[in-house]
């Protein structure tokens, strides 16, 4: 059940709506199914010989009784407006039912306590099988107004208890760390302009892409531009420095022709500027990635980061653990954008899935996290996709977001951990399309027999505990073919698998060769480290500053030609 408070001054125009056809003719019979006085609520629904103006002015002229004894002096935003639904699923509720949900959450909100002769005047309003309208003028017949303090929240906590007493859905309690929904105006907009996401959803999976790639908070704004968003940003009156911002998307006006604008912290929380500047601190020029004589090292790079962030999830430190979360966040945007092939829709899938999971009321040490974020960002300006070293950080990412679903749900973080584990069915999808054609190909080049063998008794000598596990593993063809590979750049095959082994305890994976072969196809080449090393001179390099990245579109939205097309 979903609570959704907002507030507003027009009471005769949200009587209309609620009493109208509805934006889709979707409302059918309308009524009152509960008010603060039954017999003193005229129900406009009940008459269908008067037209909704009418209709409107008759309620609203009961509703409003008390701001008009104010001398006609409206306070603003006056108007308490509480759309309640049920979960897709959900039994039907009969009237009485929905009048009994509407008394508990007016009383919850602080509107109109239970026993309180003077609270606020309200009405609950059904017009379809699924939920229900609490309106309420927010001033009191002592001319004071409601303590609607965290009303909304108030709202959410009675919701959970009315789930379990009617035998609802039960939906996960929040910490109001998420961010807006479309509302259900920009929803209607987004279908009649044949789109099929809202200019706010858009927007955000813009802002985080772009926030993913970039470095300073300069070129977030410049490529953001670049993508044909239009930007407003406000600025301190003594200072003249930016202190916000907002976004709006190509084509969307309002009914003046005008651009409707996001700001930042409306898009999502950790998208306001402060939030920002907490994870794009400007850095000189000769920090930025660059390219390097090795494509795969960002690849290579980013794997052992999300590694490592795996044993900051296991440690103690939340505000450490929730940077690497943020920073992994931005790693799937990336990650997504500089892949190929068809998985790259359930990469992309799965990091938007994830922005529920980058935050929480736990406050992030960003800092902590500045490996990862940074080997991240190197992705943004890959040039290639090694297939392997591609496949072996999907494997990574699938094992952190395990990982993130289990340490979110560890501290009671419901829809955090859901969000988690959404993106992680997006990342399994995504492993197992890479991945199948990969093994099935090393399998295909497998040594010839006496060459795996000699492979088998080095498992059997370095990992006895496991051996039997790993060659019983239908991708223990394909560890011969990674381990041939290995010994031909230099790595001793029994030393090596020592020590992937020990990086992280094999008992409990499902596929101990699988987990091997990717561990090893993560190593470096010995033999090509050591030809670079002698190729490179102190002070003389090919690299050069890298510059904005190319970021892609995460959805289209009118955009033109060049832009949808990315890079």
């Amino acid at each position: 059940m979903v609570p959704d408070v907002s507030t507003g001054s027009d009471t005769r125009g949200l009587i209309a709506y609620l009493f109208g056809p509805g934006r889709r003719d979707e409302h059918t019979d309308p009524h009152i199914v509960a008010a603060w006085d039954m017999a003193g609520a005229p129900d406009p629904g009940r008459d269908p010989t008067a037209t909704y103006t009418q209709l409107a002015k008759r309620l609203d002229h009961h509703v409003d009784l008390r701001t008009r004894e104010l001398g006609g002096k409206k306070p603003p935003q006056h108007v308490w407006h509480c759309p309640v639904r049920t979960a897709p699923g959900d039994r039907y509720l009969t009237d009485a039912e929905w009048a009994e949900v509407a008394r508990r959450i007016v009383h919850a909100a602080g509107i109109a306590p239970e026993g309180d002769d003077k609270a606020c005047r309200w009405i609950a309003v059904r017009h379809a099988a699924d939920h229900i309208h609490i309106m309420a003028t927010t001033v009191r017949a002592d001319g004071r107004r409601p303590r609607t303090h965290h009303d909304g929240r108030r709202a959410q906590a009675e919701c959970r208890k009315i789930e379990a007493e009617f035998g609802l859905r039960r939906l996960k309690s929040g910490d109001l760390t998420a961010p807006h929904t479309p509302t259900g105006a920009e929803r209607a907009k987004a279908e009649r302009q044949g789109q099929t996401v809202t200019a706010r959803h858009w927007l955000r999976e813009q802002a985080y892409a772009v926030a993913a790639a970039v470095h300073n908070e300069a070129d977030y704004f410049t490529v953001l531009e670049s993508l044909g968003i239009k930007i407003k940003t406000r600025l301190g009156p003594e200072t003249g420095d930016v202190i916000g911002y907002s976004l709006a998307a190509p084509g969307d006006t309002n009914a003046a022709g005008e651009p409707v604008w996001y700001g930042g912290s409306k898009l999502a929380p950790d998208l306001s500027i402060n939030r920002l500047r907490e994870r794009l601190p400007d850095q000189e020029v000769a920090d930025r990635p660059r390219y390097v004589a090795d494509p795969a090292a960002p690849w290579r790079h980013t794997t052992t980061a999300i590694h490592a962030a795996r044993t900051v999830l296991d440690a103690e430190d939340d505000a450490a653990a929730q940077g690497h979360l943020a920073a992994f966040g931005d790693a799937l945007y990336n990650i997504a954008s500089a892949t190929t092939g068809p998985h790259r829709a359930e990469l992309r899938a799965a990091a938007m899935a994830f922005n529920r999971a980058r935050r929480s009321a736990t406050r992030a040490d960003h800092q902590g996290a500045t490996a990862l974020r940074k080997a991240a960002k190197e992705l943004a300006y890959a040039s290639n996709e090694p297939g392997g070293l591609a496949v072996t950080l999907l494997f990574a990412a699938v094992h952190l977001a395990r990982a993130a679903a289990k340490w979110h749900e560890q501290r009671g973080h419901a829809q955090q951990a859901a969000a988690a584990e959404e993106a992680l069915r997006h990342l399994q999808a995504g492993y197992q399309q890479a991945a199948t054609p990969v093994l099935a190909d090393l399998a295909r080049r497998a040594p010839r027999a006496a060459t795996a063998s000699r492979y088998e008794q080095d498992v059997r000598a370095a990992l006895p505990d496991h051996a039997d596990r790993i060659l019983a593993d239908p991708a223990w063809t394909a560890l011969t073919t990674t381990l041939a590979h290995a010994e031909t750049a230099s790595h001793n095959p029994r030393r090596l698998l020592t020590e992937v082994a020990a990086q992280r305890e094999l008992d409990s994976a499902e596929g101990p060769a699988e987990v091997l072969n990717w561990r090893i196809t993560a190593q470096p080449n010995r033999r090509m480290q050591a030809a670079r090393s002698r190729s490179t001179t102190s002070g003389t390099s090919s690299m050069s500053a890298t510059p904005h990245p190319p970021v892609t579109p995460v959805a289209d939205r009118s955009q033109p030609d060049s832009l949808r097309r990315g890079r």
